[in-house]
């Protein structure tokens, strides 16, 4: 989910229990995966295989904190904060996957928490888990997907596109005023924000109702910093591009890991200038790419998740505790 749409797209959903754990108003462990520069890991529980969340664009720890407390009563639980998000420090290369997965794996090296691993990933989490399974397929054993993102979207959705742009036009048309605003975004954090200025309104997200105020106050400190933005931009300008092409490269077929795959049931609205038939072709779509994610392995499973949008980690949290659970309990039987 990217920053600058998180308090719209929050406050679009419908409202779940309230997360008031200090847990989230501070740091954790900080790890150095690089000289000079951390990231903030948050585990709880004990057990193996350990659980390991990664969140969408910009996601953060909080985004796990109705599902990560109740798989830790099973097993170890992690969630953490990619490079330039959350209490971690700023990144200091792009925000690709195959960036992400490194960090992560020299995370959970340097922090000595060994696999084996059960993946979960939300959005853009959803193509980071996959890449790294892909890249060290012995330390995953199972995965669970949350309404993922994938790498073939764009290119799809384009070919059902009825003006029959280019797919340069369309990436331009689609992705390029969000790429401004970001980039807005992030020179106004760098010279500081001026509160109540429209930049301020239109960037710095406004407290998420499910929070506390001490949550909310935290995270407000860290949306008035120039980190966050850059974080914002660099995963989203690679999300559908070179992250894209670095999960087509090194897919592969999982054999009989448990994958669950969770889709949102509520569908976007249908545009003012968008057709029925259109809005049903990329429905259909959806769902489609999400059983081709599912059949990547024997055991594979998609699931619609009835009721909810985007967000489900914090909408539907029980959902994806059960379905963590199942691949938990599945990982350790035999096919």
């Amino acid at each position: 989910m990217s920053a600058l749409a998180a308090s719209t797209t929050l406050a679009a959903e419908k409202s779940g229990p309230i997360v008031d754990d200090s847990a989230y108003v501070h740091a954790h462990l900080l790890v150095e995966v690089e000289p000079g520069r951390r990231l903030n890991l948050y585990c709880t529980g004990k057990g193996s295989p350990t659980v390991v969340f990664d969140s969408g664009v910009t996601g953060e720890t909080v985004s796990w904190a109705l599902v990560q407390p109740a798989v830790a009563k099973r097993t170890r639980a992690c969630s953490y904060d990619r490079a330039g998000t959350g209490y971690s420090d700023p990144g200091t290369r792009t925000g690709t996957s195959a960036n992400i997965v490194d960090d992560l794996h020299r995370l959970m090296k340097a922090a000595d928490i060994p696999p084996p691993y059960i993946l979960v990933g939300h959005s853009y989490g959803g193509m980071n888990v996959r890449l790294y399974k892909d890249y060290f397929p012995s330390e995953v054993v199972g995965m669970v997907l949350v309404d993922p993102s994938h790498e073939d979207w764009v290119r799809r959705v384009w070919a059902l596109t009825p003006t029959q742009l280019t797919y340069e036009q369309y990436v331009a048309e689609g992705f390029e005023p969000m790429w401004r605003d970001e980039r807005e975004c992030l020179r106004a954090a760098t010279l500081g924000f001026v509160e109540g200025s429209e930049l301020y309104k239109k960037c710095v997200p406004g407290p998420d109702p499910r929070f506390s105020d001490a949550v909310n106050a935290a995270y407000h400190k860290i949306y008035l910093s120039p980190a966050i933005y850059q974080a914002a931009l660099t995963e989203d300008e690679n999300l559908h591009f070179e992250s894209s092409d670095q999960l087509r490269m090194a897919r592969s077929w999982y054999g009989n890991m448990p994958l669950i795959v969770l889709a949102a049931g509520d569908r976007p609205n249908r545009r003012k200038d968008e057709t029925q038939a259109h809005r049903e072709a990329v429905d259909r779509l959806r769902y489609v790419l999400f059983d081709e994610l599912a059949a990547l392995s024997t055991r594979g499973v998609n699931r619609v998740v009835p009721n909810t949008g985007h967000d489900i980690p914090l909408t539907q949290p029980v959902v994806v505790t059960d379905a963590v659970l199942e691949v938990l309990d599945q990982a350790s039987k035999p096919a």
